[in-house]
């Protein structure tokens, strides 16, 4: 059979716009316990003897060898927190996993096939026929039983990227919903520039617009691109590390990194810092990316070799963690307190070297047409930051 290459990119293009739920099929039995990361699942029949699904593993897969000879399998259907386990079944951490039941709990289902013991749903099966097409097997297989965790929303993949579900709610009227959308704004934002720039924003947009319903989510820079991607916010703050093809932006401020230190640490006499000031010195590092991708840099750039002694991906945390001694940090974000949460006190000191500044966009999709709402908060950030470096 001969296949039409441009037709299968399209196709691939086409399905990577889909939204499905993200689930972990497993099996166990006499070919030993297996699992595999699959987004192709279904639903066949409620009104058959047994209800029925449906999912594609990859012939290639030892999971679907194993479903093959068990007979068995199990659809742990996860939760928006639960990416770390799809990313794990899916190989992508195969250099550091070497058994990959080993990182949550399990429990056997009835048919024996592990199931998660906090999925958000999970159908455990027995396979009633399979049929291998292309590149994948079909099996179908009757629900011997069901888990419902009753709490919790879906992990979503979309636009090749992770995501949860958003409830909307369905207005009386086709007016109504033309209302709505005019005046919902959804928007998506680092959590270290939230704190700082999102009340005053926000008192800003009340201010010319206070009938907007806004809807935030706060995360790190995969989360917002996912947002993005799947259509899920209009807009995002964010910095410009590591953005996405997908995604535009416009510039509306740019911040200079600096060095946090307790007020008693023997760089806290200096006036600035050099590079060699920081040899030798331990480091706490903001751990959430993209920040480690660009302190690490802005040291590197300047030949420092940074020794990195603690991690956390709170700010507030690093701030209480250089408060306490244990080093410095590199920051961009400059909280107007230099009080950790604890009470103990903290120095800034600029850098002697001129670094790459830390640059906090304003991100939407790419072509995407903004809704009146995200219209009138673009230029509430743009009159807010006024072009400010």
């Amino acid at each position: 059979m001969t296949l039409n290459p441009d037709l299968r990119a399209r196709f691939l293009a086409g399905m990577s716009n889909i939204a499905a739920t993200v689930n972990v099929v497993t099996t166990d039995g006499p070919a030993g316990r297996a699992g595999a990361t699959v987004s192709a699942m279904s639903s066949v029949s409620a009104d058959t003897p047994k209800p029925t699904l449906l999912v594609c593993v990859h012939r290639e897969s030892n999971s679907a060898t194993a479903i093959l000879e068990n007979g068995v399998f199990c659809v742990n259907v996860l939760r928006e927190d639960q990416s770390y386990l799809a990313d794990i079944f899916a190989g992508r951490f195969s250099d550091e996993v070497e058994d990959k039941f080993g990182y949550t709990p399990w429990q056997p289902a009835v048919t024996g096939s592990p199931r998660v013991v906090d999925p958000l749903v999970a159908f455990d099966c027995r396979t009633v026929s399979s049929d291998l097409v292309g590149t994948h097997h079909v099996f179908f297989g009757e629900v011997e039983d069901v888990f419902i965790a009753g709490h919790g929303t879906p992990l979503i993949y979309s636009n090749r990227s992770y995501g949860a579900a958003a409830r909307i709610d369905t207005p009386g009227s086709l007016s109504a919903r033309r209302g709505e959308s005019d005046r919902r704004l959804r928007l998506a934002c680092f959590y270290t520039i939230s704190a700082f720039v999102l009340p005053g924003l926000f008192r800003d947009l009340n201010a010319v617009a206070p009938d907007l319903d806004v809807s935030l989510i706060e995360g790190d820079q995969a989360r917002l691109h996912a947002a993005l991607g799947a259509g899920e916010a209009d807009l995002a703050l964010m910095y410009d590390e590591t953005l996405l093809p997908h995604v535009e932006a416009e510039v509306l401020v740019e911040r200079e990194p600096y060095i946090l230190l307790a007020e008693d640490h023997p760089l806290a006499g200096l006036d600035v810092i050099r590079p060699g000031d920081l040899a030798g010195q331990d480091m706490v590092l903001l751990s959430t990316p993209p920040s480690p991708e660009y302190f690490l840099g802005v040291l590197e750039d300047a030949g420092v070799t940074p020794r990195v002694a603690w991690r956390s991906g709170a700010l507030e945390t690093v701030r209480g963690l250089v408060a306490q001694g244990l080093g410095y940090s590199l920051l961009a974000s400059r909280p107007a307190t230099d009080l950790s949460y604890d009470g103990k006190r903290l120095v800034t000191r600029p850098l002697a070297w001129r670094a790459k500044p830390a640059r906090v966009m304003l991100a939407r999709r790419e072509g995407a047409r903004l809704s009146p709402a995200a219209e009138i908060f673009a230029d509430c950030c743009r009159r807010h930051f006024g072009g400010s470096s």
